[in-house]
């Protein structure tokens, strides 16, 4: 009987903690876009058929390989990230970004600063104790940033949505660009209405002279254990009459890319997700070829391969994504943009930073 009363404060332990721990978010509202043509059957969905089944005799083989000793998922030591010049960087005149590891980026245009999918925690989890932890400080804290005239939030992952971060700058931001349904996260961490912005796929937003376009993207969303595909995702386009960039978020190769690049290219830059990709999911992650036929579909000039260099998500080498997007590129003379953690560097024209600085770890 004993053992039954245990069992019963566990689950009923755990079912409080996914309902009150802040870090799992709010529950999205059934709301105006409800009327979505990409809200269907109570679920948001792509636009074209993305199974995400995995087969049941792949989960033991990788279970061992996340856990077996001698792999190279991780660098042999720690990442040395340099600081950023915050100085430098509100300084510069044309338009300028500092990566700041996976897909998180700050970018400097139109006298404005913008920060992509600020994940700046230690650990991709709900949890800080537990989870795929990062590859080394990232350049800048949440607490150092400056003002924040526009946070672009691709989707609600905790790898580009951290509660910890939107706790530590939602008093210095003044505008939060979301897809459809995660205002509900962000309200729950005291993100006031007024600070948000929903969008759904197309729609159009604009702080001064910079326009933002919430495009496609072919993934999923979720937090917890029954919000999958509860909020929408979304890449971003960021325009001015100066520069002209695209972000990925997360996704798999589509036609997406070739409808977006038709629509709202060429771009100066596109920044695009290149890891965390497996043969098991290969529907919601570019494998990194992709990543570069992707860059093609948008008629990019040139591009900055994302969401590396700070967490392990898959089973591939740490580098094999961004050598291999560079090898694909290579017979097209792409120009490939690799900054360093904490780089500045220019957006449309100069010279660009394109070592395999990777190599020292």
């Amino acid at each position: 009987m004993w053992l039954i009363l245990v069992g019963l404060a566990l689950i009923g332990g755990a079912i409080v903690f996914l309902r009150t721990y802040p870090s799992f978010g709010g529950k999205a509202a059934r709301g105006s876009w409800m009327s979505s043509a990409n809200f269907k059957k109570h679920i948001f969905v792509n636009q074209i058929a993305t199974p995400m089944d995995m087969h049941l005799k792949d989960v033991p083989p990788m279970l061992w390989q996340m856990v077996r000793p001698g792999t190279t998922r991780r660098p042999a030591r720690p990442i040395i990230a340099k600081q950023l010049d915050l100085e430098a960087f509100l300084a510069g005149q044309a338009p300028q970004l500092a990566w700041l590891g996976h897909s998180a980026s700050l970018i400097r245009m139109q006298g404005k600063t913008i920060l992509i999918d600020p994940m700046l925690s230690k650990a991709a989890s709900p949890v800080q104790f537990a989870g795929p932890k990062r590859f080394s400080k990232p350049p800048i804290s949440a607490d150092e940033l400056p003002h924040i005239d526009a946070v672009l939030i691709s989707h609600d992952h905790y790898d580009h949505l951290d509660y910890q971060t939107i706790k530590k700058i939602r008093g210095k931001t003044t505008t939060f660009f979301v897809p459809l349904g995660v205002a509900a996260h962000l309200e729950k961490w005291g993100v006031t209405k007024k600070q948000i912005v929903e969008l759904d796929w197309w729609d159009k937003a604009s702080i001064g002279d910079i326009t933002f376009v919430c495009t496609p993207a072919r993934h999923f969303s979720g937090r917890g254990l029954n919000d999958r595909f509860k909020t929408l995702w979304c890449s971003w386009v960021i325009r001015s009459n100066n520069a002209k960039l695209f972000f990925s978020g997360d996704t798999g190769y589509g036609p997406h890319f070739k409808e977006i690049g038709d629509k709202y290219g060429p771009f100066d830059l596109t920044m695009l997700e290149c890891g965390q990709y497996d043969r098991r999911w290969p529907n919601i992650h570019m494998q990194p070829e992709q990543t570069f036929a992707a860059h093609q579909d948008l008629r990019g000039k040139r591009l900055m391969p994302l969401h590396w260099g700070a967490f392990s998500l898959a089973l591939h080498s740490w580098i094999d994504s961004v050598e291999r997007v560079k090898a694909a590129a290579e017979p097209s003379h792409t120009e490939i943009m690799t900054p360093e953690l904490g780089d500045i560097t220019p957006i449309t024209s100069g010279a660009y930073p394109k070592t395999a600085w990777w190599k020292k770890y």
